[in-house]
């Protein structure tokens, strides 16, 4: 009797800890062989202490928000686990993160990036519409990351001693200084562009791109249907810049079903923080006209990738 409640008291940490299937679990990068045991001499990314400080402020900010949804916040800290990735699933009332020690391992990972990789996998609970069944699709939980997420992270003064990618890019700052007048929001504006481009090093590594990307060069990909899934390496660089962009309040609901709402459109007034059309579709093209076109058939000269979209016979 004793042995058999051992093994079910085994089983139920056994399944805790590991995710279930693919399908449910929607991770940060695409499956992958990639392996970073503790003490490994890849193992070049950051420690266990930071890989807890990173997720102890998230909760903090985001258990409450969890709550209130009548849900309960469950992130397994799995930093023994060598798995380079993290994902996302659902289990009853919870929503679960698991984050795994190989990705914090890498040699690519800071802490504001590790941080970005938390606010994506919640994205997949919290980032509304576009979705695939429970979960915000892949590119709308990188979106999700910087929009909301990492905003709300990095203004909390425990993100403070947070490490960061060395060096600046002059594209974020002339970017951020263009959207955000106030230097506080400009500052994490930079911070989360930084982060983004931190872990494009990582995508780099695992895809082998021969080139690097840049926030100056942005995928000129025109989908024609939404893409579910994840995105290439600069086309998601892209996404983490704009997420940084948009000046939408963090306290701007997001919907389950209208991707417009608590978001960046032209329909809405907002002349950036646009979702790149290489992985994003409009269901209503009007997202991408502004207010006084839609209203009195005003011509605007519109960026090239919104002109080929707007006409596209794919409408």
């Amino acid at each position: 009797m004793k042995r058999n409640l051992l093994l079910s008291a085994f089983s139920a940490l056994l399944a805790a800890a590991i995710p279930a299937a693919a399908s449910d679990c929607p991770g940060f990068l695409p499956p992958n062989d990639l392996k970073i045991p503790v003490n490994s001499l890849d193992a070049r990314g950051i420690q266990e202490t930071q890989f807890n400080e990173v997720i102890n402020t998230i909760e903090k900010i985001y258990k409450p928000v969890v709550a209130a949804q009548g849900k309960v916040l469950q992130i397994n800290r799995l930093w023994t686990n060598d798995t380079v990735n993290a994902n996302a699933s659902q289990s009853g009332n919870k929503f679960v993160l698991n984050m795994y020690g190989g990705l914090a391992r890498h040699e690519a990972v800071t802490m504001d990036g590790f941080a970005l990789v938390v606010c994506h996998e919640l994205g997949h609970h919290l980032g509304g519409a576009p979705k695939g069944g429970w979960a915000s699709i892949e590119g709308q939980a990188d979106y999700y990351a910087n929009l909301k997420c990492l905003r709300q992270v990095f203004a909390d003064s425990s993100s403070n001693a947070f490490t960061a990618m060395k060096g600046s890019d002059e594209v974020a700052q002339q970017e951020c200084a263009a959207a955000f007048p106030a230097p506080a929001d400009r500052a994490i504006c930079v911070r989360a562009a930084m982060a983004g481009k931190s872990v494009a090093r990582l995508f780099m590594a695992l895809h082998n791109d021969p080139v690097a990307p840049g926030f100056d060069t942005p995928d000129p990909k025109v989908v024609t249907t939404m893409f579910t899934d994840h995105p290439a390496t600069q086309c998601r660089m892209d996404t983490y810049l704009q997420g940084s962009l948009c000046r939408q309040p963090v306290s701007a609901p997001l919907s389950a079903t209208n991707a417009a709402a608590g978001t960046c459109t032209r329909s809405g007034g907002f002349t950036g923080g646009f979702r790149p059309l290489c992985w994003y579709k409009p269901a209503n093209p009007a997202e991408l006209l502004p207010p006084a076109a839609r209203a009195f058939g005003a011509e605007e000269e519109l960026p090239p990738a919104f002109s080929t979209l707007l006409g596209s016979l794919a409408w």
